[in-house]
């Protein structure tokens, strides 16, 4: 099973915990600018997701993978991030990192 996490940088990031391997990721360039940071991850079993706001007092919120989408395969995490980040004909780029 595989997790797609998002990080926004000056609003909050997403780490890699336990039970979580970073398979590949991808820079949202929008209009020239990165805009956040796409992590697919291949989940090991069970666990929480943590989430930290940048900004103080920096709050951590740790999720249960569960309440996020999860896919079968690596390449329908690839789709539907791809999915994602389309829009008509809008400069959108997906950056592999």
């Amino acid at each position: 099973m595989y997790v797609l996490l998002t990080t926004k940088p000056g609003e909050f990031r997403t780490e890699i915990t336990d039970g979580l391997v970073a398979v590949e990721s991808y820079d949202y360039v929008f209009y020239g600018r990165k805009r956040a940071r796409f992590t697919i991850a291949e989940l090991a079993g069970p666990t929480r997701i943590r989430i930290v706001e940048d900004e103080p007092p920096q709050i951590v919120n740790e999720v249960p993978n569960k309440l996020f989408e999860s896919f079968d395969t690596l390449e329908a995490a690839r789709d539907e991030l791809g999915t994602l980040t389309r829009f008509g004909s809008m400069d959108i780029r997906l950056e592999k990192v």
